[in-house]
C-alpha cells in the first residue's frame, strides 16, 4: 500500500482490483497529464473517466447522494486539463457547468476504493480510472507492465492496519518552555506510514485516568502562529494546563488539516477566502468535513499504559472515537480559547456545523 500511494503521488498509474470483481488502472486526477492518459491507452485500458466522491460531485452541481462515489464521463473525451478542472475547485475556469455527465455508483464499486486511495495519498479524492482489459488478472497484468497492484480490501483496511501496528521507536527527554519534565515517545506503524508522537509531561500514573489531549498537527497554527485557526493556542495551552496539573500526555497526531493534508488545507483556505466556511470548503474539495481517525491515538494511549483519560477537548467526536476503540473517557475537560479577530467565523462553524462544545 505505501508503495502504491507513493506511485500515485508521483503521477504513476496503479492497478486496483475491486471487490465488485472489476479492476481499474488508476491515476491521480490532480497530477494527470495527457501523456499519462495516453499511457492508459497504450496499456490497452478502456475509455478513461473520472471517479470522484459524492461530496465533490455535489459541489460541481450534480444532484446526487453525497455518500456515494460518482463517475464523471466527458462526452468529447476526458483530457488531463478537464480532469484537473473537475477535481480541483481552485483550478476551475469559472464556467457555470462542468463539461461532464455524472452517474452514481454503489458504495462497494472499485471507483470508491480509487477515491479513498487518493485520500490516503493526501491527494484530492478524484482519480482518472480506466477499466482493465476484459479477462485480465489484475496481479498478472500489473506484474507484466511493472505496475503496483492493490486490492480494494487493502485500501479500505489501510488506516486500521496502520494504527493497529504502531510500535515505540524511540523515547527521549525534551524539556519544554512550560514543562521542563517532558519526554517524547515516537510511534511508527509497521508499514512505514505516518509517525505520531506522544508528549509525556511529568510522571502520570498507569492505571489512573490521565489528563490527555489529542492534537492533530497544524503547520500553520502550531509553527507559524496562524490566526486563521485556534490550533496554536490549543497546543501551547494544553502543555501549560497539563504541566500545571502535574502530569499528563499530549498526543501529536499526523493528521494535518483534519486529515486532508497541508496542501489540501491550503486549497480549503483559498475556498474560504471566496466565502465558504471551513466545513463547506472541505466538502467542496470532495472530502468529508473531518477525515480524522483516532484509532492511532487509542493505540498509543494503550501502549503507554493508559486505558482511561480525562480528555482536554471541545470535540465530541474525539470522545466517541476513543470509546469505540477501547479507551474510557471518564471526564471531558473544556479547552476553550478566545477568538482573535481572524477566526470568529471558523470557531462559529466548528460550533454550529461540527458540534464543538465552546
Amino acid at each position: 500500500m505505501d508503495r502504491a500511494l507513493s506511485e500515485l503521488r508521483r503521477g504513476e498509474p496503479v492497478v486496483l482490483a475491486g471487490e465488485d470483481g472489476r479492476a481499474l488502472i488508476v491515476l491521480a486526477a490532480e497530477s494527470a497529464t495527457n501523456q499519462g492518459l495516453n499511457q492508459l491507452s497504450s496499456l490497452g485500458a478502456g475509455t478513461p473517466s473520472l471517479a470522484v466522491s459524492g461530496n465533490r460531485a455535489r459541489a460541481l452541481g450534480f444532484d446526487l447522494p453525497a455518500g456515494q462515489p460518482v463517475l464523471l464521463s466527458a462526452p468529447g473525451g476526458l483530457t488531463a486539463e478537464l480532469a484537473r478542472e473537475l477535481a480541483d475547485p481552485t483550478q476551475g475556469t469559472g464556467t457555470d457547468r462542468p463539461r461532464a455527465v455524472a452517474s452514481a455508483l454503489s458504495e462497494n464499486a472499485a471507483e470508491a476504493a480509487a477515491t479513498l486511495l487518493a485520500k490516503l495519498a493526501r491527494l484530492l479524492p478524484a482519480t482518472v480510472v480506466a477499466p482493465l482489459p476484459k479477462g485480465q488478472d489484475a496481479q498478472a497484468f500489473a506484474k507484466r507492465h511493472d505496475l503496483m497492484a492493490v486490492t480494494a480490501a487493502q485500501v479500505c483496511d489501510y488506516r486500521r492496519q496502520s494504527a493497529s501496528t504502531l510500535y515505540r521507536v524511540v523515547e527521549a527527554s525534551v524539556p519544554l518552555l512550560d514543562a521542563e519534565q517532558t519526554r517524547i515517545v515516537a510511534f511508527r506503524p509497521s508499514d512505514g506510514g505516518p509517525e505520531h508522537l506522544a508528549i509525556v509531561i511529568g510522571e502520570p500514573a498507569p492505571g489512573e485516568p490521565v489528563l490527555a489531549r489529542l492534537h492533530s498537527e497544524c503547520f500553520t497554527g502550531d509553527l507559524l502562529g496562524s490566526l486563521r485557526c485556534d490550533c496554536g493556542p490549543q497546543l501551547r495551552g494544553a502543555i501549560q494546563e497539563i504541566a500545571t496539573a502535574g502530569s499528563g500526555v499530549l498526543l501529536y497526531l499526523a493528521q494535518e488539516g483534519r486529515g486532508i493534508g497541508l496542501l489540501n488545507k491550503l486549497r480549503a483556505y483559498r475556498l474560504q477566502d471566496g466565502g465558504l466556511d471551513t466545513v463547506d470548503a472541505n466538502t467542496a474539495l470532495g472530502f468529508d468535513a473531518d477525515e480524522r481517525v483516532y484509532l492511532p491515538a487509542a493505540s498509543m494511549l494503550k501502549g503507554l499504559g493508559f486505558a482511561r483519560v480525562r480528555l482536554l477537548t471541545n470535540n465530541p467526536d474525539k470522545m466517541a472515537q476513543l470509546a469505540r476503540w477501547g479507551v474510557e473517557v471518564v471526564e471531558r475537560v473544556p479547552h476553550v480559547f478566545p477568538s482573535n479577530g481572524h477566526n470568529e467565523a471558523y470557531l462559529r462553524a466548528k460550533a454550529e456545523r461540527s458540534g464543538h462544545l465552546f
